[in-house]
């Protein structure tokens, strides 16, 4: 281990990414220290809706040095259940007296240590320091740490919701009842959520997750009698289970062959053919998953086909599980569903694109999602990181080497913000990568050559994620991503035992216990 040489590490946020940053970090000799604006940990996780349980089946979220315990059996497990789970993990490692709880970080700023040095030098292991501008959220007060070392946590799911754009006297102001976004629906109880959607005619804005959650809280609450409205702007692959006509789904996405159907970033010749000579069985691997999905929640019935592949889906992390009952209920009359690119407001409620009459509403809850790239853009004082990090227009994604790490901005590492298909589990090697990094088993390449890696991994997002492309998902190629992050760290890549297992055989956290 290298010495650390008093060196300081500032880590921002104390969900699931954070601690696992703050972990290795002490792992290596770090004392880090951990600003969370919140007064618990657990990110997302900590204020989330009622109802809503584990995406990713158990097995693929956990900790790789710290399963989850025999008492839980279900496959996923409800909010209340992770959050436990992520308090015991940092109750066993001691990583709550590392944080500092209703800290929010208001800004960071960069010093560099030679007067000569400008944002133009581009050398990540520098010798400046970080300024770190945190606000106490209770008293007001702030205060500025200086650190060598800082590692962005903030996730994309929180704080700054990405509310639609109307045209003018057609948004929400037009509207007669109540707006709220998501976000705020997510940080009420039970009891207060239930009192507000109660006897209400409620519209929900929004496919996903959230969306289909509260639109269930929604319709339990009032039944038939005011049925809760969905508005759907882009229908989604959502899925009712992970075993399509009975066949686990981790076999035909999680495992080595799965990706030789994909095109990767950084390919030689011979993995360029063989994906192409494959491609008619990544097209037959969608569909099979596809017709599962039309057949299981009668799709086509309710004009609910996506115009994209499932692949597409899995490609921009886009995968959500349909709650048990949804489409049940919408034959029952408790939830409508209604298909529009567009929408806006009147005094009575929503006008969707294309109709006059509008749907009548007291209460439109807006499913809307967040921005994600305006909130870690924000956080940086200089313009020209802010640029770095945003970029000039929308042509690409946050540009990450490993997802990690910006070649240009020097010591500071962003975990947790580039997706997977189980962000604990790639957070966790990601972090790993970090602290190796810092410790000096390995050297990174030279700016040039990460700038070339990033637009390799650009290309591929943009040509599997379609318009979603900015979510920075490696959901379709997690294996392939993994064999990098090992091969820096001086890791065999290979995790299985046996020519079958490390072709056939789903890959998940178990697999990365340690180098071997």
């Amino acid at each position: 281990m290298a010495n650390c040489d008093g060196r300081r590490i500032a880590i921002i946020g104390g969900g699931i990414s954070g601690l696992l940053a703050c972990k290795y970090a002490i792992s290596k000799g770090f004392d880090p220290i951990v600003f969370e604006s919140e007064s618990s940990i657990g990110g997302v996780w900590s204020k989330t809706i009622e109802s809503t349980k584990l995406q990713t089946p158990k097995p693929l979220y956990q900790f790789s040095d710290f399963p989850w315990p025999d008492s839980v059996t279900e496959v996923f497990p409800d909010q209340h259940t992770v959050l436990e789970y992520i308090k015991s993990y940092a109750r066993h490692f001691d990583l709550v007296r590392h944080i500092q709880f209703n800290n929010k970080v208001l800004s960071l700023s960069y010093d560099y240590e030679d007067e000569d040095e400008d944002e133009d030098d581009g050398e990540w292991m520098s010798k400046g320091k970080w300024n770190v501008t945190v606000q106490q959220t209770q008293t007001l007060s702030t205060k500025v740490y200086q650190v060598d070392y800082v590692v962005v946590c903030v996730g994309r799911f929180s704080q700054v919701p990405n509310i639609p754009e109307f045209p003018e006297n057609k948004g929400p102001e037009a509207f007669e009842g109540k707006v709220i976004h998501s976000m705020d629906y997510s940080k009420m109880d039970s009891t207060t959520a239930t009192d507000l959607v109660k006897g209400k005619h409620v519209a929900v804005v929004g496919f996903q997750k959230s969306g289909l959650d509260i639109a269930m809280e929604s319709s339990t609450v009032n039944g038939v009698e005011r049925p809760c409205t969905v508005i759907v702007r882009t229908p989604h692959w959502n899925v009712p289970d992970y075993f399509p006509w009975g066949f686990p789904m981790a076999k035909l996405y999680l495992n080595r062959f799965s990706e030789l159907t994909v095109h990767k970033p950084g390919e030689g010749l011979l993995l360029y053919l063989i994906a192409t000579i494959l491609s008619p069985l990544r097209w037959g691997f969608s569909k099979f998953v596809e017709s599962y999905i039309k057949h299981k929640l009668r799709l086509s019935k309710h004009g609910m086909v996506p115009d994209h592949s499932f692949l597409n889906e899995l490609s921009a992390c886009l995968i959500s599980t349909v709650p048990q009952g949804f489409y049940d209920r919408v034959e029952e009359g408790r939830l409508k569903l209604k298909k529009a690119k567009s929408f806006g407001f009147t005094k009575q409620g929503i006008v969707l694109e294309g109709q006059a009459e509008p749907i009548k509403s007291d209460l439109v809850i807006l499913a809307t999602g967040f921005r994600g790239i305006d909130k870690l853009k924000h956080i940086f004082e200089s313009p020209k990181y802010q640029q770095l990090i945003a970029g000039s227009d929308d042509s690409a994604a946050v540009p990450l080497y490993r997802e990690c790490i910006h070649p240009q901005i020097p010591q500071l590492a962003i975990i947790g913000f580039s997706e997977s298909i189980a962000n604990l589990y790639t957070s966790e090697i990601r972090c790993r990568w970090l602290a190796e990094l810092l410790d000096g088993k390995f050297k990174l390449p030279s700016v040039k050559m990460m700038e070339k890696d990033i637009a390799e991994w650009d290309k591929y997002k943009k040509r599997y994620s379609k318009k979603y492309y900015r979510r920075s998902c490696i959901g379709a190629l997690h294996i392939w991503h993994n064999d990098q992050l090992c091969k820096d760290m001086g890791w065999n890549p290979k995790r299985k035992k046996g020519l079958w297992a490390e072709w056939f055989e789903p890959y998940g956290p178990m697999d990365y216990t340690g180098p071997i």
